[in-house]
């Protein structure tokens, strides 16, 4: 349960919101070690239930206004976080932690999505958190270019809801 780098948190806690589903631990194990986690990698129920109410505090940052977003972002670094300590356990190489020692992975995803949110938000903006404006999608992302705003998860998405409008004008 590591930190690596600003880019990672911000891709797990986007991908972890854009989980379509999450059916069991099996499931649950394979998204941590898909995000860089290694082994061992232990997932019980627990975590599983865990994780869902995480991925859905998640998603209020990139639904809501800033405050909301600044809102939910403190709460779960006052309840998950502690202060950061280098740890190199199992043989991985020196990283940061901001969970507790033994935290599940709920707590832990908790504690670290929050803080890599925090720290985008705090140098983007949370316009640059966002929630896809194509109606048929709801995914979220994070817009890390700067001046270029953006309203659609992926180019696809983009280009299917302009098709989709043209279409609707020469109707």
């Amino acid at each position: 349960m590591e930190i690596q780098s600003p880019d990672r948190l911000i891709r797990l806690a986007v991908d972890l919101v854009n989980l379509q589903e999450l059916p069991g631990p099996a499931e649950l194990r394979a998204f941590l070690l898909e995000h860089g986690e290694p082994e061992p990698v232990e997932v019980g129920e627990g975590d599983l239930t865990g994780v869902l109410a995480v991925r859905e505090s998640l998603r209020a940052v990139f639904e809501g206004d800033s405050a909301q977003g600044a809102r939910v972002l403190n709460e779960l670094l006052a309840r998950y976080a502690v202060r950061p300590y280098l740890s190199d356990h199992d043989g991985t190489p020196w990283h940061v932690h901001v969970a507790e020692p033994g935290a599940s992975w709920a707590d832990w995803l908790a504690a670290t999505t929050a803080l890599g949110l925090a720290t985008f938000a705090a140098g983007h903006g949370f316009e640059a958190l966002a929630v896809c404006a194509a109606t048929d999608c709801g995914q979220v992302f994070a817009n890390t270019a700067l001046n270029r705003p953006r309203r659609f998860c992926t180019p696809r998405c983009a280009t299917r809801t302009r098709v989709a409008t043209h279409r609707a004008r020469q109707a």
